[in-house]
């Protein structure tokens, strides 16, 4: 019996190792689409968001508006191909603690209304894909086989130097 459970466990864990590609890619995939969509109305309605930047008391309201238009925009297509994961991540999740301090902050009554906003749960997925990364189907895996393929190879390549002492000759 033990061992039945044993080698059940065991397959169940083999099966699970092979599918954990499934959680990045489609952590990556979610925030990725959200944020092209999101940065690409912003970016198509920048005065309202201005405007909107304005009423929240957020400094310099049109250069904010455009820079979180372009942050939500270009940092959803890269992490949606997987390219600069950790690094693109950083200021969307910057983004969402700005959004969850000054447009959520008359609605945050306590530790369970915090982790309800939609905002909350976008910065997770990021801080999650800056730690653990884009996973194995994106961009920066694949460049990384390629770099570490292309460093192996030249490397390899390039014939050895004869490394020989120079002595010096004295007439």
């Amino acid at each position: 019996m033990l061992t039945t459970i044993t080698n059940l466990l065991a397959r169940l864990r083999a099966v699970g190792d092979k599918l954990t590609f499934i959680g990045p890619t489609l952590a990556r995939l979610t925030v990725g689409l959200v944020f092209i969509g999101t940065g690409w109305g912003k970016l198509h309605s920048l005065g309202d968001v201005t405007d909107f930047f304005a009423s929240l008391h957020i400094p310099a309201p049109g250069f904010n508006a455009r820079l979180a238009a372009s942050t939500e925009f270009f940092g959803g297509v890269l992490v949606l191909v997987g390219l600069g994961t950790r690094l693109a991540s950083l200021p969307l999740a910057f983004t969402m603690v700005v959004a969850i301090l000054t447009a959520k902050r008359a609605d945050i009554s306590g530790l369970t209304a915090l982790v309800s906003f939609e905002e909350w749960s976008y910065l997770v997925f990021f801080i999650w894909l800056a730690v653990a990364g884009a996973g194995p189907l994106s961009l920066d895996r694949l460049l990384g086989w390629w770099w570490r393929g292309r460093r192996t190879s030249s490397s390899s390549d390039l014939p050895k130097p004869l490394l020989r002492p120079q002595t010096a000759t004295r007439e």
